[in-house]
């Protein structure tokens, strides 16, 4: 499974390098190497990058769950300022 999320991590990567030089320089590396956007070799890594993007998203999703439940303790947590008897004392 860690082999998996390190290669649609790279795939993710290398479509967002991709990108980045299609916007600057209009170079479309995949088609470049691979002989044009339409031959078969280009069109399926086109699709394993947008699968790793998708499988990636998880992650994403966890640590964006993870990051609101930690800010709903962190709002839960007794100020510094107050005593144990002063927080049951307000609840």
């Amino acid at each position: 499974m860690k082999i998996l999320r390190f290669v649609t991590l790279l795939l993710v990567v290398l479509g967002a390098l991709n990108w980045g030089l299609m916007g600057l320089f209009q170079l479309d590396v995949i088609a470049t190497l691979f002989a044009g956007p339409q031959t078969t070799v280009s069109r399926l890594l086109y699709i394993l990058i947008g699968l790793s993007g998708l499988y990636q998203l998880v992650p994403l999703l966890n640590m964006l769950a993870s990051d609101a439940e930690d800010e709903e303790a962190a709002k839960s947590a007794m100020p510094y300022n107050r005593t144990a008897y002063d927080r049951d004392r307000l609840r």
